[in-house]
């Protein structure tokens, strides 16, 4: 694990004095596509961090009586139904139409946000001393401040080339299209505090996330 020795974002070593309404240390999980960075979540839930996943909740307002539904429809017609919105027929018209990818995103940003600060709130609440927020595009929006501390999930860009097109309706223009809209790996690697590598196993990078964790522990001490 790569780690800087100050935290950018708080002026100290990996611990901070929780803010009023905030848990005591909220972590940011991100990476570029296929990176690992769902993998590298899951298992600080398993450790015992609640996280929460931006993906997740626009699956969930986008989803049946999802409360983005009905302005998805207004601006997209006829990619909703019953279930919903049809994810994959939103993409087909967002695409390669960068208005349209504006418009969506205004949509669905603000109702993401307030689940998120809604998140928080239950978090500190409930007096939970670390809580992550799994935000794939957290610099590209501007989010890094939301956070204590920055983990960056990085692969070879072989291997996330490899994993990217294992993936259901992936193609390599697509990709090329996902990867044109993030940040590149070596740049959030260098805005990262502390970066975590996801293509040697699973088994090291649960290693490296308990180690960040017994860090963070111990200076609280």
């Amino acid at each position: 694990m790569s780690s800087r020795p100050v935290n950018r974002r708080r002026g100290s070593q990996h611990h901070v004095r929780p803010a009023r309404g905030r848990p005591g240390l909220v972590i940011g999980v991100t990476g570029s596509v296929a990176m690992g960075k769902s993998t590298a979540a899951a298992l600080l839930k398993f450790l015992g961090v609640p996280v929460f996943n931006a993906d997740a909740t626009v699956h969930g307002l986008m989803g049946p009586k999802g409360k983005a539904v009905s302005a998805v429809a207004a601006r997209c017609p006829g990619v909703t139904g019953a279930r919903g919105v049809d994810r994959k027929a939103l993409g087909a018209k967002v695409f390669a139409d960068a208005k349209a990818l504006k418009d969506l995103e205004a949509i669905i940003h603000p109702l993401v946000r307030a689940e998120r600060e809604r998140f928080l709130s239950q978090m500190a609440l409930r007096r939970q001393p670390v809580v992550a927020l799994d935000i794939p595009l957290l610099f590209e929006g501007n989010n890094e401040n939301l956070c204590d501390l920055v983990i960056v999930i990085s692969a070879p860009a072989f291997l996330q080339r490899q994993r990217a097109l294992a993936r259901p309706a992936m193609t390599p223009a697509r990709l090329a299209g996902i990867l044109a809209r993030q940040w590149p790996d070596a740049k959030k690697r260098a805005r990262a505090d502390v970066i975590v590598p996801s293509g040697i196993g699973k088994r090291e990078t649960l290693r490296r996330l308990e180690q960040l964790l017994t860090l963070h522990r111990s200076n609280r001490r």
